[in-house]
């Protein structure tokens, strides 16, 4: 499970304490929610289905694999479905691909999502090995399933442009730009992203 309430505020407190920027920001927006979901399968391919779609289109294509397998989370389902039926729900050719291969490996042992690595960049490597996830995707899930409390989504352009703001630096700043203002952050890089996300009023997966 994700990062919860008193560990986010907690977390959001010592960042304040080594950036005051961040509490400046924190008097106009307050505190967020935490962001939590489920551990495994049914959480990744969500966000397999996120990808490139808004939020309200994701959730519309999951309510409809839902209807049209019963149970969306049990990966022998999705497996013993017709493309056309994924079709049917929402999915393009190439997530079809994607969801299939997830599934797979799940429904075969071939990836245990209860298991990966406890290094994040190890456990990063481990996820995009899947076909279909990269680097965002893995940061996403580690954060939101998993609750690893310094995963950094610098490449997440909502996050680059809030940090931006927060810091009052005059243009977006770049992956590396990010990644770099963030070192001081450390271990609570994740509550950042949180923060970042909040302020900008963005909703991910």
């Amino acid at each position: 499970m994700g990062i919860g309430a008193a560990q986010l505020r907690k977390s959001i407190d010592a960042l304040v304490a080594v950036e005051p920027a961040f509490g400046d920001r924190l008097g106009e927006v307050g505190y967020p929610p935490p962001r939590i979901r489920d551990r495994g399968y049914a959480t990744l391919l969500r966000t397999i289905l996120g990808q490139q779609v808004s939020v309200a289109s994701a959730d519309a294509i999951w309510r409809k694999l839902a209807a049209a397998l019963g149970d969306p989370a049990d990966p022998a389902k999705l497996l013993a479905a017709s493309d056309e039926t994924l079709r049917g729900a929402g999915f393009s050719r190439q997530k079809t691909g994607y969801a299939r291969s997830l599934a797979e490996l799940v429904a075969t042992g071939a990836l245990d999502l209860g298991a990966l690595p406890a290094d994040d960049e190890d456990a990063i490597a481990a996820l995009t090995g899947i076909k279909g996830i990269g680097r965002w995707s893995a940061e996403i899930y580690l954060l939101f399933a998993e609750g690893r409390p310094d995963i950094w989504p610098a490449g997440d352009l909502a996050v680059q442009i809030e940090i931006g703001r927060v810091l009052g630096w005059a243009d977006r700043p770049s992956e590396r730009d990010v990644r770099a203002a963030a070192e001081p952050w450390r271990p609570h890089r994740g509550a950042a992203a949180i923060f970042a996300w909040h302020s900008y009023n963005t909703a991910v997966i």
